[in-house]
């Protein structure tokens, strides 16, 4: 869950790596560390075991400035999380590296340096990486050939970003295995492992394929392919609202990402389903002549997506009568599986860059399926791009790493794959389903759990079996009320919240929260807010 930026610019880059690292804290990290190219001409390094918060303290005291730069949050795989472990590493004051992912001959690479007399002062796998940068470095090579070198000898995965202290006009970085986009400014180029990190800064975007080494200076960015090839890769516009990632409101991401799935499920449904059916195209322009030649389907995914891959065989079977299996990609791109006819390959991932999936993708692509389709919630991802047929979820960004809306999508995308053709007539559960979310009421406010009056028929009902199986009381919790129906019961006096949404249930007062069919005793306040 490691994060990198960097960035190369005309101004100081030092508090716009941090606010990039900020923003990449969702993704769990025991460590922190910028370096920098100072005016003098010398690297300068910030490190810290804990928060980002702790390693702003550093840079504040030290005056950290630079022009180019780059930044790391590192969770700890080799090495225990320390100083000394975190990133970046610096090999004989010249040239300084941060790397997410996993060099499998590192122990090997480490041996072979250690012989040559480098200097270890880590126990990473990454620190072998800028050793060998440096000694092409020190055999006369420049930044971008030395790193080009410098890959051919790794196995494993790896994003990079790279500074040379004799470079100071050169940012190198490179991808293989793990995710890496750069950011284009006006005369400034950015990287980071996430377009979140960039978002204050540019809202347009290169994302790296396999194997690609750029080399960005502020007045030009040159991309190469893994063969060392010159390319070009298309610039995109982000959607991402800086917003959409911000915590507002809400005590954290989890509870603002709980109350954001109705509206997910409505952005995943919008333009998809008529009065009748599902609109193939919305699988890409291929689905209306593929459909047809389905025979059987292949669902793979890891984690939260596998266990969506399982409910979604359910209904696959159910609703489109096609036998389907569901397997974890970490067990599909190890084994030797057979290839049964005209068998659709699906996989599930939120992010796109599920490393399992993008290889037992990249198996499947050479195995002959009819064709592959990807359920995901990143449209630029490696996994859409690879990829014959996508379907995008629009849940939008998911900070929380307990999986909701993500899920919740997945599940609406899965069963929307069950029901390519028009629905039968008589499957009345798929025709009722169909219309319920048709009617699918707007996402509710942070202040009710309540379904409101306009909600559909089946909303409504499903709204009043929660709040009745609710209302039993529970001896874990002998503070809650059980005549509270589930929006009172989960209001507290600490914020200011509009009336209930459904007085004709309870009759809240707005101004005591206290619902007027529950003994005055009973106090909301003491009312524990889950």
């Amino acid at each position: 869950m490691c994060g990198i930026v960097g960035g190369i610019a005309q101004r100081n880059v030092a508090p716009l790596l941090l606010e990039g690292l900020k923003r990449l804290e969702y993704r769990g990290y025991d460590s922190a560390g910028i370096a920098v190219v100072a005016k003098n001409g010398e690297l300068a390094r910030e490190r810290t075991e804990g928060k980002v918060a702790r390693l702003e303290e550093l840079i504040s005291a030290s005056g950290l400035e630079g022009t180019i730069g780059i930044g790391h949050t590192r969770w700890a795989t080799h090495g225990k999380p320390s100083t000394y472990n975190a990133h970046p590493h610096i090999c004989r004051d010249r040239v300084a590296l941060v790397h997410n992912g996993i060099i499998e001959n590192h122990e090997s690479l480490r041996a072979l340096q250690k012989a040559q007399a480098h200097h270890f002062t880590s126990d990473t796998d990454t620190e072998v990486i800028v050793h060998a940068i440096y000694d092409y470095l020190a055999a006369g090579q420049d930044l971008l050939t030395a790193v080009q070198k410098t890959i051919r000898g790794l196995e494993g995965a790896y994003a990079l970003g790279v500074i040379d202290r004799e470079s100071p006009d050169t940012l190198v970085a490179a991808r293989y295995g793990s995710p890496l986009v750069i950011g284009v400014g006006i005369g400034e180029y950015f990287i980071a492992s996430d377009v979140f990190a960039l978002l204050p800064v540019t809202s347009r975007f290169i994302f790296l394929e396999e194997g690609d080494v750029a080399r960005l200076r502020t007045d030009s960015l040159e991309i190469f392919d893994r063969t060392g090839k010159q390319v070009e890769r298309e610039i995109k516009d982000s959607t991402v609202s800086g917003e959409r990632t911000q915590l507002g409101n809400f005590r954290h991401f989890m509870q603002k990402e709980i109350h954001e799935q109705p509206s997910a499920i409505i952005e995943t449904l919008e333009g998809r389903i008529t009065a009748s059916h599902l609109v193939p195209e919305a699988f890409g322009q291929a689905a209306s002549e593929l459909f047809p030649k389905i025979e059987r389907v292949k669902i793979i995914a890891c984690g939260t997506s596998f266990h969506a891959g399982l409910v979604g065989k359910y209904w696959m079977e159910r609703y489109a009568r096609i036998p389907c299996q569901v397997e974890v990609a970490s067990e599909f791109r190890y084994r030797d599986s057979v290839v049964e006819e005209n068998t659709l390959f699906v996989t599930i991932s939120q992010s796109g860059e599920t490393a399992d999936t993008l290889a037992a993708l990249r198996k499947a692509n050479a195995a002959g399926y009819l064709s592959t389709l990807c359920i995901c919630n990143v449209p630029e991802s490696t996994l859409v791009r690879e990829s014959e047929l996508s379907f995008m979820t629009h849940a939008g960004p998911e900070i929380g790493v307990a999986s909701t809306k993500a899920f919740t999508t997945q599940l609406v995308a899965l069963l929307l794959t069950s029901m390519p053709r028009p629905i039968p007539p008589g499957n009345s559960s798929m025709v009722r389903w169909h219309s319920s979310t048709r009617k699918c009421p707007s996402s509710p406010s942070r202040q009710t759990t309540g379904c409101s009056k306009n909600s559909s028929p089946t909303l409504r009902k499903f709204g009043r079996a929660v709040a009745s199986s609710s209302s039993s009381p529970n001896p874990r919790s002998p503070s809650r009320n059980p005549t509270l129906c589930m929006c009172c019961r989960y209001r507290t006096p600490t914020r200011s919240r509009p009336p209930c949404s459904s007085p004709s249930r309870c009759n809240c007062s707005p101004t005591t929260w206290q619902c007027s069919r529950a003994p005055t005793s009973t106090s909301h306040a003491t009312s524990p807010n889950p």
